[in-house]
């Protein structure tokens, strides 16, 4: 079992940062696929970004990125701490969704069913 805390959202303008952080317990981090998807108000939860287990590259982690954020969002992991982070700069108003932190054990995919734990959630908005 993993459980999943997310913090670090917030109201902000275009073009502001957040940093999201998703602290884990149960299970060690560096063994599951950690993902961030986003969903908003009406619409499907849609992948935002991942990182692969330790090990998976000679960098450690391999990360993967929907197109309508490349560049401007990082995921990293702190395997000390058991935590992801989603740095998100540059914010949009379209970025505006409660974001969730996922994890499986597994290989990559941008399907949301196919993780196995999720998170409760934290609200990003940005305003114009």
């Amino acid at each position: 079992q993993v459980q999943l805390v997310e913090s670090g959202g917030g109201l902000v303008q275009a073009g502001a940062s957040l940093r999201l952080s998703c602290a884990a317990s149960g299970r060690t981090l560096s063994s599951v696929r950690l993902g961030w998807f986003r969903q908003a108000p009406g619409e499907e939860r849609e992948f935002v970004a991942a990182i692969s287990r330790i090990g998976t590259s000679y960098f450690g982690s391999t990360t993967y990125y929907a197109d309508s954020v490349k560049g401007r969002f990082t995921i990293s992991r702190e395997n000390g701490k058991n935590t992801v982070y989603l740095q998100m700069n540059s914010l949009k108003p379209e970025d505006t969704a409660a974001y969730y932190c996922a994890a499986r054990i597994g290989g990559h995919t941008t399907e949301p069913g196919e993780y196995d734990y999720w998170g409760q959630g934290t609200q990003v908005t940005v305003s114009s």
